[in-house]
């Protein structure tokens, strides 16, 4: 399946609601036990708000507590692009869409089996195609 081009900038501000665009475009995090996909359970993937790359497949989202949708796999290698993260104090890796560079979340070496992972995302990046509707 190809993937549309990405908007520029200003076609993003105009697509995006105000926080989504913060969170993907300027690294913001949205506030925890807030986001839309938090406690969701759907069957299927999610994909980025901002280019429509999968990202997480359901099967791979559990609940960390965190308050964020947490997952502890990509979808598939190559989907994401870590960063080390130096601000708010601390040292953690960032986790960013690696088609359109959108800020996503942050992984954490404190997850379930069998990876170990915690991909803490934030809802705003994410969107969800259900799996008995992606045909």
């Amino acid at each position: 399946m190809a993937h549309p081009v990405i908007p520029d900038d200003s076609t993003l501000r105009k697509r995006l609601t105000p926080s989504q665009y913060a969170v993907c475009r300027c690294s913001e995090t949205e506030a925890p036990f807030s986001g839309r996909w938090y406690k969701h359970s759907g069957d299927g993937t999610y994909v980025c708000v901002v280019c429509g790359t999968a990202l997480f497949d359901s099967r791979a989202k559990y609940d960390s507590g965190s308050g964020w949708p947490s997952f502890w796999a990509p979808q598939a290698e190559g989907a994401l692009v870590e960063v080390v993260d130096a601000s708010h104090g601390m040292e953690r890796t960032e986790v960013r869409c690696a088609r359109c560079d959108s800020h996503l979340g942050h992984v954490f070496p404190d997850g379930p089996r069998p990876t170990g992972l915690r991909y803490c995302i934030n809802s705003l990046a994410l969107d969800f195609v259900s799996r008995s509707s992606a045909g």
